[in-house]
């Protein structure tokens, strides 16, 4: 008894740490990529700020961006296919000129046409997904990144918008309240992001 028992030990844990070893495998192999997907956005600046410059100028123009939980993740797919067709400086001065665009939107309050408002995040979508898919290797499942990346899209967009939505208050406050001069104030800083990294692009 005393030999069965090491022996039964040992071989209980040789199977737990095969098994373990099995699943993270499995995980690493079919869902590596879509992971990859929605967390490689995230760790790019430009990313961050025009996901969320995007999402806050829809959330202060109400119901009109509400299109843009439909056009955004439509326009992180359409050109992601075709990412390394774009230089790296390309998509960058592409997001920085797009910052600075709608930084500006932000700054002064306009009150955007919808239409408009779908393009603009439509191009920043194209834009970004171009920027993204030009980092996949080739081993990379492209469908499962593209639903990792559409997917992100999709929650930061209606989170920002919802936020912003929520923020504005645009029942109980006017133009002048501390909460839309706050989005202004933050409009202007975008636009001074977006041009900094347009110089920085320039000059290299």
């Amino acid at each position: 008894m005393k030999l069965k028992s090491p022996r039964a030990l040992m071989a209980t844990a040789m199977l737990l740490a095969g098994a373990n070893a099995a699943e993270a495998h499995i995980v690493a192999a079919r869902l590596g990529d879509f992971y990859m997907g929605a967390m490689h956005p995230l760790t790019d600046l430009q990313d961050v700020v025009l996901w969320t410059a995007t999402g806050m100028l829809a959330g202060t123009l109400g119901a009109k961006g509400r299109w843009l939980i439909l056009v955004f993740p439509l326009g992180l797919l359409v050109w992601l296919p075709f990412g390394s067709a774009l230089g790296a400086a390309s998509t960058q001065l592409a997001g920085a000129a797009m910052m600075l665009a709608i930084g500006m939107l932000l700054a002064a309050a306009a009150q955007v046409p919808t239409l408009l408002l779908c393009a603009l995040a439509f191009a920043v979508a194209m834009i970004r997904g171009a920027a993204n898919a030009a980092d996949l290797r080739p081993e990379t499942d492209r469908l499962l990144f593209a639903a990792g990346l559409a997917c992100v899209g999709y929650g930061a967009i209606t989170l920002t918008m919802a936020l912003t939505a929520v923020f504005k208050r645009p029942n109980s406050d006017s133009a002048t309240s501390w909460r839309a001069i706050a989005l202004r104030a933050l409009g202007g800083w975008v636009a001074a992001i977006g041009l900094m990294m347009a110089s920085l692009v320039l000059a290299s």
